[in-house]
């Protein structure tokens, strides 16, 4: 019993000591993720400052360009309202001017018309336009860009001047454009890795995406649930594109960062498969060792007693033939009959068992009447059966009345010689039920399970070998079930057989 006592005792400081280093691990690995975690926050917090700003440097890029757009349209509408002078002036001194302003004019294309469509002048042109009398087909869809200015000459009287884009203002247009498409790009294909998503005023059209899974990308739902899930998290970049309109651009946290969140819970998750896994394995080996010992000597105690059995036997038909009192040898054929069925049961551990089918309420209550009169007067039993008094169960008879002599034996020693012994059987639907009481000294809960590994035992002289090779037997052998019911300390203990019908 000492040698579980101590075991217990190294379990327990064993296992605090575990729990020390694995919280101390869990403490020191989570220190050290929190402050990988606290600059990956930073990054993505320089980050989206960063997206803040190219958005704002859009923003003011795009109201230069609507700026420009505007600076261009009076220009036109100048142009127009100086050659509209040059046909109404005498003084050479303020047709000197609108010459100049209308010269001066080298990059808004302009397409001076008469009201029927007539091409009367044009200017800054890419292409010939000299095969166009009028303003018509592809030429007209090119300039529809914007509204024509009108020019009223008299009262019944008007002209036309269309213009589109400058060049100047066409390439700083490209690259506005550019521009736009790198920003998005950049955001997209972010050096921190955060998922972004770009969608359109509607919040429904994604406009572009990066660090996201294609499969999510492509379900809708998810999509939206994605797009709300970044929104609980952080507030999006709202960016206002005069031609295209509002942008947002959710994100969240970076993949890595969650990551890092649970790592250390993942990591002693793996170890503590591991440690399970190598347990077991260690367990099994442990068992399998112990079994091996177990089938050895066994085997080696039936060979040992093969050869004083056979000599003994020869010694009482000697005896016989000497006309010695007949009493005295039927007593020791009895002995050596008992020492033959127990050299058997020894030589039957780790081989088949042959089962049988036994009436189970006259195994047992032949063995307990065979060990009734071996034992203590002072010690009473009693074999009660519940209406399967013909219940046949699969036993290796033998084995199994090794089992009930177990039992018995350690239930006199609880008691001390003195006491009495109920066993109780009844019938389920598949099993047999055996309940074997004593009036003993009773078990602790905690030692329920410990009675039965081998070397347990609470006499000083005992081997604790008794309940470990009963619970192997019915166990291993008949694949029942052996186990403590109830105990009370002074006042018993109840051991329950469950066997297979």
């Amino acid at each position: 019993m000492n040698i579980y006592r101590q075991k217990k005792r190294w379990k327990l400081i064993l296992g605090i000591i575990g729990i020390i280093i694995v919280s101390l691990s869990l403490w020191y690995s989570s220190i050290m993720v929190e402050q990988i975690a606290r600059d990956e926050r930073r990054n993505i917090t320089i980050w989206a400052d960063a997206i803040q700003n190219r958005a704002k440097l859009v923003q003011y890029t795009q109201l230069l360009f609507d700026q420009m757009k505007t600076e261009e349209r009076k220009r036109v509408e100048l142009l127009a309202e100086a050659y509209k002078r040059i046909g109404n002036t005498d003084d050479s001194g303020p047709l000197d001017f609108y010459l100049r302003i209308f010269s001066d004019n080298t990059t808004i294309p302009v397409i001076f018309t008469a009201s029927n469509g007539e091409i009367l002048l044009s200017g800054n042109l890419e292409q010939d336009i000299s095969q166009y009398k009028k303003l018509e087909g592809k030429l007209k869809e090119d300039f529809s860009q914007y509204d024509p200015v009108t020019l009223h000459l008299t009262k019944n009287e008007y002209q036309y001047v269309y213009y589109k884009d400058s060049h100047t203002f066409t390439q700083l247009r490209e690259y506005l454009d550019n521009l736009v498409e790198s920003f998005f790009e950049e955001v997209v294909a972010n050096s921190v890795s955060v998922p972004v998503i770009i969608t359109d005023n509607t919040l429904v059209k994604i406009i572009a995406h990066g660090n996201i899974d294609e499969k999510v990308i492509g379900d809708s739902i998810v999509m939206q649930h994605l797009i709300k899930e970044m929104a609980s998290e952080t507030d999006p970049i709202e960016i206002d594109l005069a031609e295209q309109g509002k942008r947002y651009i959710y994100y969240k946290n970076s993949y890595l960062l969650m990551q890092l969140r649970y790592y250390p819970y993942f990591q002693f998750g793996i170890i503590a498969v591991f440690l399970v896994i190598a347990y077991m394995l260690f367990s099994t080996a442990r068992k399998s060792e112990q079994n091996q010992v177990w089938v050895g000597l066994a085997k080696e105690t039936a060979h040992q007693l093969g050869t004083p059995l056979s000599a003994i036997m020869a010694w009482i038909e000697l005896l016989k033939m000497n006309s010695t009192d007949v009493g005295i040898t039927a007593e020791m054929e009895k002995d050596v009959e008992r020492l033959q069925t127990v050299t058997e049961r020894f030589s039957k551990i780790g081989s088949s068992a042959v089962l049988q089918h036994e009436v189970i309420y006259l195994v047992v209550k032949n063995t307990v009447n065979y060990l009734e009169i071996r034992s203590s007067k002072k010690i009473s039993a009693s074999v009660h059966c519940k209406g399967c008094q013909q219940t046949l169960v699969p036993l290796n008879r033998q084995l199994f009345e090794w089992v009930i002599e177990n039992l018995w034996k350690n239930a006199t020693d609880a008691m001390g010689g003195k006491g009495k012994i109920d066993i109780l059987i009844e019938e389920e639907d598949r099993y047999v039920i055996i309940d074997f009481s004593d009036t003993g000294k009773g078990i602790t809960k905690s030692m329920f399970k410990s009675v039965f590994n081998p070397g347990y035992t609470s006499k000083q002289r005992g081997w604790g070998l008794g309940l470990s090779l009963a619970r192997r037997i019915v166990e291993d052998y008949h694949r029942g079930r052996i186990f403590i019911k109830s105990s009370v300390i002074g006042k018993g203990t109840t051991f329950r057989l469950m066997l297979r019908k």
